[in-house]
């Protein structure tokens, strides 16, 4: 039984099932239907960390100032236009509300429905409150943030009780440059609002919006670009010009490379960069200009590797040698190949990485094209055939207290073997 679709045509039925269903699934019995995937798999990790189903936990909201402060900050404050043309135009009419979170689920916008808005007030659901799925369970903004993907929660789908009587579809926004979740921006209303199409409505909103974001991003680059050539006519030689996060406006005297894999705080002077080696850093307006030290002689010496488990959506890996260190994060992805190779020193096949990220050994050319985008910042600490950590690398992992919230949003396999304790002899 399609649960989401018997909502649109007998919404108290749909909701009666739910109700059903998670009240078995929380007393340890056979539920009439199975409940969706990726709200059992939402269930599970409530229940490892402890979330009260019953209780209605409410962290502080933020002050007033704090909220504007992070809006200012945040890069979703340059789409809010697109997302208001997409999602309110039916919002009042539609008794619906719309709500865009940041990376850490604090609630920075909230418009549509004024009524809807005053029942979401009640629940908790206001500006700068805590909707991090650990927090207040599964729902239409902090399960999204937690899977990367569109995600509804109908009725009794939500894990805590007293959010029973809504319904939510929220769809994650990264940013396009380097695939960093920006927030999520949902669209909640009470339980008879419910459409199965909503989630397509806004996951296809929120493509708009980092689509918007892609167009800012090549319009800054044009604008760096055109600051930056008339530097590399008159310098020649080997030089480019990249922004902030090291994507490439202009090239001179060398070949073309997409973008260059920057430390995570990078200044003026001579830095080692681990796809270009020694580089004389410099700033321009918008970004920086690299020009390859070949002359230069190389820093030798034990490199020590950090991969950084420990916080949901905050992963990263820092490298640290005789040249210096530089610290990146990682997309979601990404911390799951690292980590595999932490665990298999001895390195991993193509067609053994594709057993353990999905299940299925012949998905070799999405590994393939994945660790192609890792070699491009850790390269020279990579080896392949078999994938592998260099052998003169020092690598650490740094892992969470509770097995269970190693990565969290990992379906794969081999992760999820990984998140069980022990067993005890």
């Amino acid at each position: 039984m399609d649960v989401t679709h018997l909502a649109a045509v007998d919404t108290t039925r749909a909701a009666r099932v739910l109700s059903e269903v998670r009240s078995a699934r929380l007393s340890g019995r056979r539920a009439p239907v199975p409940p969706r995937p990726v709200i059992e798999q939402s269930w599970e990790r409530m229940l490892r960390s402890g979330v009260d189903p019953e209780r209605d936990v409410r962290a502080d909201p933020l002050s007033r100032e704090e909220v504007q402060r992070r809006r200012e900050s945040s890069a979703l404050r340059h789409v809010l236009p697109v997302l208001r043309q997409g999602l309110l135009a039916a919002a009042d009419v539609a008794h619906h509300i719309m709500v865009v979170a940041d990376e850490d689920g604090r609630v920075l916008w909230r418009e549509g429905s004024p009524p809807v808005l005053r029942r979401a007030d009640v629940l908790g659901f206001e500006l700068g409150a805590d909707w991090r799925e650990s927090v207040v369970g599964t729902n239409g903004l902090g399960t999204p943030a937690v899977v990367r993907r569109p995600v509804q929660v109908f009725a009794s789908e939500h894990f805590v009780r007293s959010q029973a009587g809504w319904t939510c579809a929220g769809a994650p926004l990264t940013d396009p440059r380097d695939g960093r979740l920006l927030g999520v921006v949902d669209v909640s209303g009470p339980l008879e609002t419910m459409h199965p199409a909503t989630l397509s409505w806004v996951d296809s909103v929120a493509k708009l919006a980092e689509a918007r974001l892609r167009e800012m991003h090549l319009e800054s680059l044009e604008r760096l670009r055109a600051v930056a050539a008339p530097v590399l006519a008159r310098l020649g030689g080997r030089a480019l010009a990249v922004d902030a996060d090291g994507w490439t406006a202009a090239v001179g005297g060398m070949p073309y490379t997409r973008r260059v894999a920057l430390p995570k705080s990078l200044s003026a002077g001579l830095r080692w960069l681990p796809a270009l080696g020694l580089c004389a850093v410099e700033p321009l307006a918008g970004g920086w200009l690299l020009r390859p030290a070949a002359d230069e002689p190389v820093p030798r010496g034990r490199t020590r590797i950090v991969l950084d488990l420990r916080q949901a959506r905050r992963w990263s890996v820092e490298v640290a040698g005789a040249a210096g260190s530089w610290t990146r994060e990682l997309s979601p992805r990404h911390a799951e190949l690292l980590y595999l190779l932490a665990v298999h020193r001895s390195g991993r096949s193509a067609s053994g990485l594709a057993a353990d990220v999905f299940g299925d050994p012949d998905r070799t050319v999405t590994v393939r094209a994945e660790m192609s985008r890792v070699r491009r910042y850790l390269g020279a600490f990579l080896e392949h055939r078999p994938y592998r950590f260099a052998e003169d690398a020092e690598v650490e992992v740094l892992l969470p207290d509770d097995p269970g919230e190693l990565l969290p949003h990992s379906a794969a396999p081999a992760v999820t073997r990984l998140r069980r304790p022990p067993v005890a002899p």
